[in-house]
């Protein structure tokens, strides 16, 4: 029996990407988007694998909309098994250039989009006790970066929310999973329809990976639900580490760098509106496809993806980083006197 899969952002970017795969596998495949014109490519996609599509337009800032949606989706194609959570948008300028709705903005489609999309799977998973939630985060969600502050407090906010409906599930020996895939800077076309005040075009921070490294990543998450998380990609897992190690240090060298690294000079940006209030792809012909502008540079593999799929090689990384940062701290707060060596310049 087919699976059924709801994607919300699924019109472009991972979230495409990710319903192009359930597809393939012969997962009927329910996706939510606002626009129009990326929804039904999207769908004729699924359908060409042979699986069912069904495009639902809706805001999942809404959470009338998207309950609605689930209603239609479990109506069209059955019980819901996997709910993915990857739609977005946001605000690329400096904090105080960002006017308060725009804040909120950003703030209800990217985390309480994901709290309204757990809500309508969970409505329905928990009484089945059956089914997995897949939220797509990001690194920033682990460490914020200048430029980014709206969404990264958002990410930051999915993290959390996570973290705590997934006590509860397990308080109630509930059989339903909810997991989180961490993402590196990923080339979808969110940077050219992104609202931005910048004076040059925004890009990721390199590496780069393409929409596909990140949809498997979700698929293995959705087959393998037990981790609270994933990490994607080298860069990220490195910046996570980095963070708990060294954060004042990161915080020197992104207000050094992290200005210029997240523009790219010489490109000319669509819109500076951008999709913050209406789809970029509303009207016919405006389909943006899962990749953005930047092939020449992204990744279509991942060596770190091996690393996702062994636990305790992960763990293991992140509980050295934390104790050497417990370390790093200790050594500080007792001061360093001459000759006295660092945590991790002790031998043995």
């Amino acid at each position: 029996m087919a699976l059924t899969v709801v994607i919300t952002g699924a019109s472009a970017g991972i979230g495409r990407a990710t319903a192009r795969m359930f597809g393939a596998r012969g997962a009927d495949v329910a996706l939510i988007a606002r626009g129009w014109a990326g929804l039904q490519a999207a769908a004729d996609e699924v359908e060409e694998s042979g699986a069912r599509a069904l495009p639902l337009r809706a805001d999942v800032a809404d959470h009338r909309q998207v309950e609605h949606a689930a209603e239609a989706a479990e109506e069209a194609l059955g019980p819901i098994d996997v709910w993915v959570n990857s739609a977005f948008t946001s605000v690329f300028a400096p904090f105080t250039e960002i006017e308060p709705d725009e804040y909120a903005r950003v703030t209800d489609v990217t985390y309480l989009g994901f709290v309204n999309g757990t809500r309508a799977a969970l409505k329905r998973m928990v009484p089945r006790d059956h089914g997995t939630v897949v939220q797509v985060g990001s690194a920033l969600g682990d460490r914020s970066v200048p430029l980014q502050s709206a969404y990264c407090g958002a990410k930051h906010a999915v993290n959390g929310f996570t973290s705590s409906i997934r006590t509860e599930l397990r308080h109630r020996r509930s059989r339903v999973h909810i997991t989180v895939v961490q993402m590196p800077a990923v080339n979808t076309p969110q940077f050219s329809w992104v609202r931005s005040r910048l004076p040059d075009h925004p890009q990721p921070v390199p590496p780069v990976y393409q929409p596909e490294v990140a949809a498997r990543a979700v698929l293995h998450a959705a087959d393998r639900p037990r981790r609270k998380q994933y990490y994607v990609g080298a860069s990220t897992l490195a910046t996570v580490l980095a963070n708990k190690a060294a954060p004042a240090l990161l915080d020197r060298y992104l207000a050094r760098t992290g200005f210029d690294s997240q523009q790219e000079r010489g490109l000319r940006q669509e819109t500076r509106e951008g999709n913050l209030w209406h789809p970029a792809d509303a009207a016919p012909g405006t389909d943006h496809g899962a990749h953005g502008v930047f092939d020449d540079r992204a990744h279509a593999r991942s060596p770190q993806a091996a690393l996702a799929r062994r636990p305790a090689l992960v763990s293991g990384a992140l509980a050295g980083a934390a104790a050497g940062a417990a370390g790093l701290v200790a050594w500080r707060r007792r001061g360093r006197r001459p000759g006295t060596a660092a945590p991790w310049e002790r031998a043995g």
